[in-house]
């Protein structure tokens, strides 16, 4: 493959298209200044403002959130799983119908597997422009997602109406509900009873881990930060691998499906059959099926990327062993 090829399947951070209305909250009180960006796939948005950079089908859709200080996203709930990690700033996630089940602080490195079925949101608590990257299961991350009722009652009072196609409707551009189309439903008593609210515990002990206790645990090997037998026990149809400069080898090696390198410290040298390029933090890199490469540090100091590669596994609700 050509380096002019590659290039086709590289996102560089300075490049990112992002998208404002392309979340039902985007226009409420304390979100508007969101950006989203879709990186490889669709994402969850509702919105066709959107722009995908990737659209090469990897079991997997990879996104960002960029929010300046004090900016929030608003509680939704997933059907399959949603993974962040913090590339810059300080994070706050918080879950529960109104946010106040639990939370727990992430900074740069940290990685977070939210379970399905639970309401959750996440501010930037940093004194500077953050961005989170995620990364969501399935091709279609799970046909979007479930909005808290007290988030769509709100959003209406700013114009926006979520469809039950999942389309958000702007009134304010002089948009309206198709004919036939009704909004999306209210959540019922009876089924918020259904959403999961977990502890602190369950959450922070079973789906949360800090960048600098698996720099320590990736000395010797990289980590299985993700997987059956990973650090975090899911199966949300894809892995997630962390390495860092001590276990990153130039020997070349290839995979049967295509994967992706998301560099979150220092820069990276892939090399492939046919070309090289470096990878700094923010950048994503889609590597197709059976192309053999290598990734490692190109220059001194501190170093670590994220592999993602998809499994047998279907997405959906999140796996308990």
């Amino acid at each position: 493959m050509t380096p002019e090829e590659m290039e086709k399947r590289i996102v560089r951070y300075g490049d990112l298209v992002p998208c404002k209305t392309a979340f039902i909250d985007a226009h409420t009180p304390g979100s508007d200044q969101k950006e989203n960006f879709t990186i490889i796939g669709g994402g969850v948005s509702e919105s066709p403002d959107q722009h995908v950079h990737i659209t090469i089908p990897h079991g997997f859709n990879i996104g960002a959130a960029g929010q300046p200080p004090k900016c929030r996203n608003s509680l939704h709930n997933h059907r399959t799983a949603e993974v962040f990690i913090v590339l810059s700033g300080r994070w706050r996630f918080f879950w529960g119908e109104r946010g106040d089940a639990g939370e727990v602080i992430l900074q740069e490195g940290d990685i977070i597997n939210i379970p399905t079925n639970m309401f959750r949101g996440f501010e930037n608590i940093g004194t500077d422009y953050g961005m989170i990257m995620a990364v969501l299961g399935g091709d279609d991350a799970g046909g979007g997602v479930i909005w808290a009722p007290h988030v769509i009652e709100d959003a209406k009072d700013h114009g926006l109406i979520l469809g039950e196609n999942g389309k958000l409707y702007e009134t304010k551009k002089g948009e309206r509900l198709p004919d036939g189309l009704a909004p999306m439903p209210v959540l019922s008593d009876a089924q918020l009873q259904q959403v999961n609210e977990p502890t602190p515990m369950e959450v922070v002990g079973g789906y949360v881990r800090r960048y600098l206790d698996m720099v320590a645990l990736a000395h010797r090997g990289s980590v299985k930060v993700i997987g059956e037998k990973g650090l975090i026990r899911d199966r949300p149809g894809f892995e997630i691998d962390f390495i860092t400069r001590h276990c990153a080898t130039e020997k070349p090696h290839a995979h049967d499906r295509p994967s992706v390198l998301m560099p979150v410290k220092g820069h990276w040298r892939v090399v492939w059959e046919g070309g090289a390029t470096t990878l700094a933090p923010g950048d994503t890199m889609s590597v197709p099926e059976h192309l053999s490469h290598s990734a490692v540090p190109s220059m001194m100091g501190e170093a670590a990327l994220y592999h993602v590669i998809a499994t047998d596994d279907s997405a959906g609700p999140t796996w308990v062993p």
